[in-house]
This record gives structure tokens, C-alpha cells and sequence, in this order.
């Protein structure tokens, strides 16, 4: 089995919580990882380079191949570092695992612009940097995984999470056209929604909850997808302890009229048409 051995991974922030697990992994089956993280705190102020030197320690004293970054995805010019510093310590890059993310939750009618902003810049900008950086040199070796980061309150809303939300969902979007443009180059994009203890969820969910999830279980199925093997691409899977899920979109037959309706006749069939009950994939 390949797997991702000899493959250049980047992941953004993965100094600690889930991206550092997923770190470790990588670079215990055999992949050279840059480990990106600003180093800064839940709701992305200050920054240090503590947390993205110490993983990568951590890959290197098990036998691993490493490097630090740490260039904030938010911008453009961060995004393209992220990459280059791939490039420029292995000469390649193969796989982009989007983990990058803060917090800055309140209830959407009491929400700032600078909150809003905040939070797309890093989830859903920091995804498209990184990912455009990097899409070029994908394309033109005719291989490359990507994975994004969703997350249950993009897929299903959550209280107080409107900026987060919005973000989580579009990087979905994102991945679903990716998943397209990329199949003739045999490059695959999945998002991952992972459910997982830490500092982004300590205080959001009850402490009974968090026991049993263990952010290391995340990472087994986010190297899956990026390992040669699995071809799957466009796929949303949930990873919650030690359950794992694909979330896909349904459509339901609904009903066709040979008219313009009018307002009561849409009324009239309203039932029939959001009834989901012999609802078909839409993937």
C-alpha cells in the first residue's frame, strides 16, 4: 500500500488540536509535512512559533521528515508561503489538508463586521489561498489530494456560529466544483467534519461529550483520503470519535408543472414537492 509515503503534505494549523494529530500521522506514514500554524490564540489574536516548532520536533524525534511555517492563510501572500516553503524544502507539494480556523461566536443580530470578517478570512480565504497556491503545481504533475475542514455547524447551523457557518459550508461549495475541475488530473478534493475535543469546542460542548472525543481520530480518515489509494472526491465525512460518516446532499422528485404556477397552485403542491421520502443522491 502507497498510501501518502514520500508524499509532501501541507497543514494548516497544525501546531495543535486536530491538525497536530493530523501532523503526527502523516509523518508516521512516511510523508514530509509542513506544519503551518500562526500560533496565535482561539480567536486569532497574538501568534508565536511555540506550537508549529514543537510538532514538528515531535515528527522529527519519531523518524520523521518536518518543516515550520508560519505565515497567516488569511492573506494571499500567507497562503502562497505556505506553499512555497513545500516547494522550497521538498521540491514538491501532493497533498493540502485546510485546518486553519478561529472562533469569534455571537448571536448573528449582535455580530460585527470585523467578527464576521474574521472568521471567513481564515475558514474560507485561508482555504482558498492555500488551495489556489498550490492547485497549479497539482495539476501540471496530474495528481494531488485535497481536504477541507466543515464542520456540523456549516452542514446543520449552530447557535451564535452565523460567520463560522457560512464559512464551514462554503468551503464545501468549494470542494464540490474542485472535485470537477480536478478529475482529468487526477486530483481529488473531500471535506472532512470532524467532531473532536479541543480548544475551538471546550466550552461549546458538555464535558461528558468531549471525554469521548478524542481528537487523534479524526486524523486516520483524513490521511485515508489522502493516500493514493482513495479516489473518492467531492465526499463530506463525518468524523465524530470513533464514528465515521459520509453527510451527502438528497434531492426530492418533487413536482413539474407545464405552466407558470400561480401562487395558490404552489401552495397546493407544496407537500408534494418538499417530501423527501423517495428522495435520490444528487452525487
Amino acid at each position: 500500500m502507497a498510501g501518502v509515503e514520500g508524499r509532501t503534505v501541507v497543514i494548516t494549523g497544525a501546531g495543535g488540536g486536530i491538525g497536530r494529530e493530523h501532523a503526527l500521522l502523516f509523518g508516521e506514514q512516511g510523508a514530509k509535512v509542513v506544519v503551518n500554524d500562526l500560533g496565535g490564540s482561539r480567536d486569532g489574536s497574538g501568534g508565536g512559533n511555540e506550537m508549529a516548532d514543537e510538532t514538528v520536533q515531535t515528527i522529527k524525534d519519531n523518524g520523521g521528515e518536518a518543516v515550520a511555517n508560519y505565515d497567516n492563510v488569511a492573506t494571499e501572500d500567507g497562503g502562497a508561503a505556505v506553499v512555497q516553503t513545500a516547494l522550497d524544502t521538498f521540491g514538491s507539494i501532493d497533498i493540502v489538508v485546510c485546518n486553519a480556523g478561529i472562533l469569534r461566536d455571537k448571536s448573528f443580530h449582535k455580530m460585527s463586521d470585523q467578527e464576521w470578517d474574521a472568521v471567513v478570512k481564515v475558514h474560507l480565504y485561508g482555504t482558498y489561498h492555500v488551495v489556489k497556491a498550490a492547485w497549479p503545481h497539482l495539476r501540471e504533475q496530474n495528481y494531488g489530494r485535497v481536504i477541507v475542514t466543515s464542520s456540523t455547524s456549516g452542514i446543520y447551523g449552530n447557535f451564535g456560529q452565523a460567520n463560522y457557518g457560512a464559512a464551514k459550508l462554503g468551503v464545501v461549495g468549494l470542494i464540490n466544483t474542485l472535485a470537477i475541475e480536478g478529475a482529468k488530473y487526477s486530483v481529488t478534493a473531500n471535506a472532512i467534519v470532524p467532531v473532536a475535543a479541543t480548544r475551538m469546542t471546550e466550552d461549546i460542548m458538555p464535558e461528558e461529550m468531549l471525554e469521548k472525543l478524542e481528537p487523534g481520530y479524526v486524523s486516520p480518515a483524513v490521511v485515508h483520503l489522502a493516500s493514493e489509494e482513495c479516489t473518492d472526491s467531492g465526499s463530506i465525512i463525518l468524523a465524530a470519535g470513533g464514528r465515521y460518516a459520509r453527510i451527502q446532499y438528497f434531492q426530492s422528485p418533487g413536482h413539474e408543472f407545464d405552466h407558470r404556477p400561480s401562487v395558490d397552485e404552489m401552495a397546493e403542491h407544496w407537500d408534494e414537492i418538499t417530501d423527501m421520502s423517495e428522495a435520490q443522491p444528487r452525487r
